[in-house]
Order: C-alpha cells, then structure tokens, then sequence
C-alpha cells in the first residue's frame, strides 16, 4: 500500500499544492485523486502565475476576456474561477461523501488586502459567490488586521482557509476569530457549520534559520513548531468552549500543514510529510512532493497530542539565539510582502499575455 494510502486511512486528507489547467485537461489530476487519495488542492497568486506564463493553455480564455473588455484582477478572477470550478466538481464526491469536511479547493483574495478588513470580508463574500461551488474555500491571511475578516467572513458564511500562518500564537488567534463567528452564528439561530482550515506554513521556518544555527538543529526548527501548534489544536478541540459549540452541529476548524515541500536538496524530499503525520489534518504538498511520497515515503508514528519535544527543541533554538516569537511575526510580514509581489507579477503576465493575443489575432 503507497504511504499516500496510509496517511489517508490514517485520517489525514491529501491535497496538491497546484492547480493548472493542463492537470485538469489531461488527466493528471484525476489520476492523482484515484491513485495518489488526493482529495482537495489549494492555489496561491505563484502557481497561477507560473501555469498562465509557461503554457499556451490559457490563450484563448484569455484572447476572449480580453476581447469582452476583461482586464487586470477582473480578467486573472476568471481564468482562475474557471480552473477551480472544474477542480471542485473533481472533488465533489469526496466533499458529499464526507459531509462537507473534505474535497476542497482554495482560492487567494487578492493579496494586497492583507492589512485590509473590510476589504477583505466584502472580497470574500463576492468571490465566494461567484465562484459558485459549495466547496470553494477564501483565502485570507491571518495578519491582525485578516483576523477580524475571518470571523465577519465566518459568520456571513463564507468557508475560509486561513493563510499566512507561522506560530501557536498566530494559529490561536485565527481559531479564535473561527470560534467567535460560530458562536455567533449560533446566537442569531444560523446553521453553525460554516467549515474552515488554518494553515500553517511550515518550510520556511528551517530556510530562515538556514546557515544561522548548529549542525545539529538543521530541518528542526519548522516541525518543533508545528508540534506545539498541533498541541494548541488538540486542547482546542477537547475544550469546554468547542465541545459546546458540537451540540449546536458545529464542525473543527482543521489544521493544515502548508509549505511542506523540503527546501533544503540535502534533506529527505518528504521529510515534513512524514514528520507531521497525524489524524484530522490536512497536508497540502507541492506535486514534486507528492510523487516521492507516492514513491519512497515512508510513515512515522502520529505526531503526539502533547507536542511530544516540541518544547525542548525550541529551547535549543532559543539558547542558539532564535527569537522565535520576533521570527513568526517577520515571517508572516515576509510572506505578506512576497504574495503581494506574486501578485503583481501574475497581474503583469496577463497583461503581457493579453497584449501579445491580441496582436496576433
């Protein structure tokens, strides 16, 4: 049996961190939900970009928007609309078959809302909608300024995958925005089941850290730090707080292990995957990744519900002179900052790509 089947019949769900249209249009990602137990996918504003600037597979959607007065934003919404609708409808038997909880797939609102609250609560009902697919997440980053958009976005019901994740700290507080527009809901007599995943972003620990710390702590840095994150989910889950909110019909906010591809050519290609095994838990994965655990991986035991050494390790760190706490808040600025230049160059491929169709007819 391939590890992929094994993580899944342990209980965590399978999704690629890719979306192209080329995957959808030839099978590819259909064969990945049948052999590999795939069961969702997430995109970000870098994959969108790279799939649109290194085929040809989108030229002529865009060659029509372009001819229909669609530009910038409005016309990269349908391109990429287009692109997860299909996949939606790839997962639907998994999100039927699980009531809701998996089969999902996720779009970014634009980044440069990070810092944005109204902003980004009115971007995500409106994308939301028009995406038109029950199992189409909105991704918002949980800066301090996302937290309060995810619990307006909860409340109005609009499913979120919250993104830019790097701490326990950071996760709380976007499991507690999550609680708070359940609770809420539940107060003004709404349907509680408002689903959510909290992604926490796990590589770019050990990259920051890189050539910075002893021998000794290389590739610890990002799995220490999503044990103790995995602890903070499990108290979560087991508190007097949430098990209320469960006799109203309410479902866990999932946590998902996000930017797990090893960075690192030195480390095991599958080292995150196998290091953060544990049940409830979504790991979403680069397509490289997916195909070496489908391959060679290999399944450790379930990560421990009280961290296991989590703790320990991170105290190595410290005595290596790692602020973690100033760190997690430098990440999520870093990766706030890096998705807003995603997106702009995404922006500027299709518009380069616009002008070039229709030059050429």
């Amino acid at each position: 049996m391939k590890a992929t089947q094994r993580l899944h019949d342990a209980g965590q769900s399978l999704w690629l961190d890719n979306i192209t249209r080329g995957i959808l249009s030839n099978g590819t990602l259909a064969r990945y939900v049948r052999e590999f137990s795939i069961t969702g996918l997430t995109s970000n504003p870098t994959i969108f970009d790279h799939a649109i600037r290194n085929s040809a597979d989108y030229d002529a959607a865009i060659r029509a928007l372009t001819a229909a007065g669609k530009a910038g934003e409005e016309l990269f919404f349908e391109l990429a609309l287009e692109d997860l609708r299909q996949a939606a409808d790839l997962f639907r038997p998994a999100h039927d078959l699980t009531n809701r909880v998996d089969g999902w797939v996720s779009l970014e609102l634009s980044p440069t809302l990070a810092y944005d609250t109204a902003g980004s609560v009115a971007a995500a009902k409106a994308l939301h909608a028009r995406g038109a697919r029950p199992n189409l997440f909105i991704k918002i980053p949980g800066t301090r300024e996302g937290v309060p958009a995810i619990e307006e976005s909860i409340f109005a019901g609009v499913p979120i995958n919250v993104t830019l994740l790097f701490s326990r700290e950071q996760y709380v507080a976007a499991a507690e925005a999550y609680i708070r527009g359940v609770e809420r809901r539940v107060a003004a007599g709404l349907n509680p089941y408002v689903p959510s995943v909290a992604s926490l972003f796990v590589s770019r620990w050990d990259v920051a850290v890189a050539g910075k710390v002893p021998a000794a702590l290389h590739e610890q840095l990002g799995i220490a730090i999503a044990k103790r994150t995995y602890k903070a989910y499990r108290d979560l889950l087991a508190s007097d707080r949430w098990l209320r909110l469960l006799n109203f019909g309410a479902r866990s906010q999932r946590l998902l292990w996000a930017s797990t591809g090893t960075k690192d050519p030195k480390a095991p290609d599958v080292l995150y995957v196998k290091a953060l095994a544990a049940p409830h838990t979504v790991n979403t994965m680069p397509e490289k990744t997916l195909l070496g655990l489908a391959d060679h991986g290999e399944i450790g035991p379930m990560l421990p519900h009280d961290g296991g050494d989590a703790e320990e390790v991170l105290a190595r760190f410290r005595q290596a002179g790692v602020d973690v706490d100033a760190l997690a808040e430098q990440l999520q600025r870093e990766g706030a900052a890096a998705f807003v230049k995603s997106w702009e160059d995404l922006l500027a491929c299709v518009a380069e790509k616009s002008a070039t169709l229709r030059k050429t007819g």
